[in-house]
């Protein structure tokens, strides 16, 4: 699953690497401590081009009478997507791209206690999966999204079983419904990126904790 993570490039830099026009009412950044319910960073393909936009991280299907009405659904299986209700629409026709420049996973010591990892890689930027929806059952409509996840493969699956699907520049068209149909072989033939990670201060475990030094490795 993927239930923290960070983001350290500044905006413009974003929407030049992902070739999108910016909206004017993205979060700030960087932010080392992006939480549920958080506003985000989200790439999506318009009739106009690319557009980098803003999305609350937590999926609100069209069913819910407010957001409290359901469980938050931050994140979607990339093994069910197509079939869940919540997530099938979707699925075919509301693809994102989320950017992040790490996240941060949680193992247990022999006591319970929970260990945080903050995971990475070379890149200088990682994109994840998403699917987004505009919930209208409020005020004012909520844009809402959830990242797609899979099974772990490689070292970080000793850390946690599932991970974030990630989509490699090059497949950046086909998840975003630029080049026509075929995104689902992105969910069975996932890219091979090349994780690194470390152990990070326990402060990380309060949402409300915030600074750079929350990705520093932990002086074990």
């Amino acid at each position: 699953m993927c239930g923290r993570f960070a983001i350290t490039l500044p905006s413009d830099a974003m929407a030049h690497l992902f070739e999108a026009q910016p909206a004017n009412d993205l979060p700030p950044v960087p932010n080392f401590n992006v939480c549920p319910t958080n506003q985000v960073h989200s790439i999506v393909s318009a009739d106009a081009g690319r557009r980098m936009t803003s999305m609350r991280w937590g999926f609100l299907p069209h069913w819910y009478k407010s957001p409290t009405d359901g469980p938050l659904l931050i994140n979607a299986r990339s093994e069910t997507l197509a079939e869940k209700p919540a997530f099938r629409d979707a699925c075919r026709t509301r693809r994102c791209l989320i950017p992040v420049s790490g996240f941060y996973e949680w193992t247990k010591d022999p006591d319970g206690k929970r260990l945080p990892w903050y995971i990475q890689t070379e890149a200088s930027v990682i994109a994840f999966a998403g699917v987004w929806q505009q919930w209208d059952k409020g005020e004012m409509p909520l844009i809402t999204c959830a990242i797609v996840t899979m099974a772990s493969n490689g070292p970080i699956s000793e850390i946690h079983h599932r991970m974030p699907l990630c989509i490699a520049p090059r497949d950046w068209p086909l998840w975003l419904g630029e080049e026509g149909k075929g995104a689902a072989r992105l969910m069975k033939d996932p890219q091979g990126d090349v994780f690194s990670f470390h152990r990070v201060d326990p402060r990380v475990n309060s949402n409300r904790a915030e600074g750079p030094e929350l990705i520093d490795p932990l002086d074990l």
